[in-house]
């Protein structure tokens, strides 16, 4: 099997990198955004224009057109036919407007401005027969392949609107007229140019006022990237240190201890029987393994700490008066009733701290005696620790964090991420005083 390689840490977040993917993703969506509202405003444009061709066709049939659609209109006339040319060329074909037709219900074109359709007879479609029969207004893209359209093919597109009307006679019959289509395409551009400036100035004012919020957003990021492998960082040198420390004490303490046990009976052993150094040597064994007992239930404390939830926060503290009596300190020590009932978020943090100044009175301070109390104040879980040792100036802590001592450190960390805070006062032969405050949140 090969080396398995740790994975690499993760790197840091840029800044750069964060904006520019944020402000990529805005101008995306932005054209996107800029891309359906274009979509829908011509359609919108298109849809209107197609309605506004309907509603002249309408005027242009039921005011313009039917008035003249007499007798001798429907059956040919020349003398009708002309009357009603000449009205369709000065009120009707304007504009996009370029071609009428009058079909009667037969197929039959009675009149188209292009004479040369006159009197053809082509098949209506299913829409223009209900338009016919209904006297209804229908639109739709003219099928210029048409025979009927033969002469419309020169324009490319056109839109075509019928609308039912009756003549004189009472006789059915279906106006139609055809639109250039590039005069509603245009309406539909103009819809999309009407609204287009507010609409992508909007958008740009959007993405701009985003843009800060989004760097604040990337540098806190960042920042919080970097403390979590600070603290990473911090906890493995922690681990380390403590893992070194439990290693020193056993090896210096409890395994020496034993060492000397194993010697002294193996000596006994090989002297011969002998009642009274005997009964002594049992003595003295009993009262070495004891020590060890304690020196073990210390560690374990140290290693695996009580239950707070079960044993409550008065039963910790008392488990770590009673390893620190055993190292020969006195340890006077107070929970009060508030205290006792922390959350158990808060009563852990309060532990923690209790625990790792205990241990930095039993490993620097050579004190003889130690006062710890719990108490409430103002919301505010109060751990103090007073110790008679010899105490320190701040040249002596910052040398022995240097030195990679980052147990109060690392406490100092916890107590912070609590919302909390950790003051130490000492002078040189005046021992020390270590306060912690820790704030009490329901939640917690």
């Amino acid at each position: 099997m090969g080396i398995r390689r740790p994975r690499d840490r993760a790197r840091p977040a840029s800044v750069r990198g964060l904006l520019v993917r944020f402000t990529a993703a805005g101008l995306v969506t932005m054209v996107v955004l800029a891309a359906v509202i274009a979509a829908l405003s011509r359609q919108a444009g298109t849809d209107l224009a197609v309605q506004s061709a309907r509603e002249v066709s309408w005027v242009s049939a039921t005011g313009i057109a039917q008035p003249l659609m007499t007798a001798a209109f429907v059956a040919g006339d020349p003398g009708a036919i002309a009357r009603f040319h000449r009205s369709m060329r000065e009120h009707v074909l304007q504009g996009s407007l370029v071609r009428v037709k009058v079909w009667n219900a037969d197929g039959r074109i009675i009149y188209a401005d292009e004479a040369r359709l006159m009197g053809q007879t082509f098949e209506l479609d299913e829409a223009e027969r209900v338009a016919l029969r209904d006297g209804s207004t229908d639109s739709e893209i003219s099928d210029l392949e048409k025979p009927e359209n033969t002469f419309e093919r020169p324009f490319e597109k056109l839109l075509e609107v019928y609308v039912g009307v009756t003549g004189s006679t009472g006789e059915p019959l279906l106006f139609e007229t055809y639109f250039q289509y590039d005069a509603v395409a245009e309406a539909g551009q103009a819809q999309w140019r009407k609204y287009a400036p507010p609409v992508l100035g909007g958008l740009l004012v959007l993405q701009l006022v985003q843009i800060p919020a989004a760097l604040g957003l990337a540098t806190r990021l960042q920042r919080q990237q970097r403390e979590r492998e600070g603290l990473l960082s911090l906890a493995a040198d922690a681990s380390g240190a403590e893992r070194r420390r439990i290693a020193a004490d056993l090896h210096d303490g409890i395994v020496q201890q034993l060492t000397g046990v194993t010697y002294t009976l193996d000596a006994a052993r090989l002297g011969g029987p002998d009642p009274e150094r005997d009964a002594a040597l049992v003595a003295e064994t009993s009262t070495r393994l004891r020590t060890c007992i304690g020196e073990l239930r210390s560690l374990l404390v140290d290693i695996y700490p009580p239950d707070l939830a079960t044993e409550g926060l008065s039963g910790a503290v008392g488990e770590l008066a009673a390893g620190l009596e055993r190292t020969g300190v006195h340890l006077t020590w107070h929970v009060d009733d508030a205290a006792a009932s922390l959350p158990l978020v808060c009563a852990g943090v309060v532990f923690r701290a209790a625990q790792e100044v205990v241990r930095n009175v039993t490993t620097h301070s050579g004190a003889t005696r130690v006062e710890l109390s719990v108490t409430v104040e103002d919301r505010l879980a109060v751990l103090v620790v007073d110790d008679d040792g010899r105490g320190f100036d701040g040249d002596v802590l910052a040398r022995r964090t240097a030195q990679g001592h980052v147990g109060l450190r690392s406490l100092a960390d916890q107590v912070k991420d609590a919302g909390g805070a950790l003051t130490v006062r000492s002078a040189p032969g005046r021992g020390t005083r270590t306060e912690v405050l820790v704030p009490i949140r329901d939640d917690s």
